[in-house]
């Protein structure tokens, strides 16, 4: 068996599957603490790779088109430190880095494992039931239903009518992602029969993100219930896939930028206020806005 152990977390091989455990470093994001301990089965790798740097070096794995719901529900938009198949390795390390990584090649060539896209999910998924509260609401899934419940920051157009409770049956697809400069990110569910979709903050089958520490949690629900709705190679999972038309987009109409920059520091205001962020949240947060304006 090889096995390296680091303060990002600890990485075994045993031939048949690699096992990811998260550290317990202060360090490990909020996320892989949660996903906690994962099982990569052999025929799922793609590849792995290991990069060294002067700091720090970065082993890496690459899973196979279609294997695990949670990249394909985020798309490749999970950033790196939230990311379960990265592990960071400290200088003094490289050497088990490397034999680890030719461990794991090597069995890849005698298993002949292809780095072809796979026909099903070969990783089930965050455990059930789940439950997360960020952003304006709260999402929880229990493998049939989500519930989606909203806080007092929500908009009053999309609170009004109350909490939702979407059938797995009726959800074409899910989709996180996650804020980026002054765009929010959202957590959203495609529903059958729902009508055109708009921003998140007016959409009740969508929470809004705001770019906090609890945000990449959402993902996590997203990966839950994209493990059971049809996989993406299946007609209906290909289907699902298909872009909607994106009709009466609230925000279709550009606003100026300084005007928007107000709004977002209104926000963070707000959020600060009501103890939702601390005061180096806030400080950062604000920081980053004055430098656009």
């Amino acid at each position: 068996m090889a096995e390296i152990i680091q303060k990002d977390g600890i990485w075994a091989f045993d031939s048949d599957a690699l096992r990811l455990t998260p550290g317990r470093d202060k360090n490990v994001s909020v996320l892989r603490r949660t996903l906690g301990e994962l099982v990569v089965p052999l025929g799922a790798l793609a590849g792995i790779s290991f990069e060294q740097g002067r700091k720090s070096g970065r082993l890496r794995l690459r899973l196979r088109d279609g294997a695990d719901p949670l990249l394909h529900a985020t798309g490749g938009r999970l950033a790196e430190p939230h990311d379960p198949y990265r592990l960071t390795v400290e200088p003094d390390r490289y050497g088990v880095a490397e034999y680890f990584t030719d461990e794991v090649r090597d069995a890849l060539l005698l298993e002949r494992v292809p780095g072809t896209p796979v026909s099903g999910y070969l990783l089930p998924g965050p455990q059930l039931p789940l439950s997360v509260s960020a952003g304006d609401g709260t999402a929880s899934f229990d493998g049939e239903r989500v519930r989606l419940e909203w806080n007092w920051k929500t908009e009053d157009a999309k609170a009004a009518a109350g909490p939702r409770t979407l059938a797995l049956a009726d959800i074409l697809g899910v989709e996180w992602q996650p804020s980026a400069g002054l765009e929010n990110g959202h957590l959203r569910f495609r529903v059958r029969g729902a009508p055109a979709r708009t921003r998140a903050k007016y959409d009740p089958n969508a929470v809004e993100l705001w770019g906090f520490k609890r945000d990449p949690l959402m993902a996590l629900v997203a990966a839950a219930v994209q493990a059971r709705l049809p996989h993406p190679s299946t007609a209906a999972g290909a289907e699902a896939q298909k872009p909607e038309a994106e009709a009466d987009e609230v925000a279709a109409a550009p606003e100026a930028d300084h005007d928007a920059l107000l709004r977002r520091l209104r926000e963070l205001g707000e959020l600060y206020r009501a103890g939702v962020l601390t005061d180096e949240e806030f400080t950062r947060a604000k920081q980053a806005v004055l430098k656009r304006m």
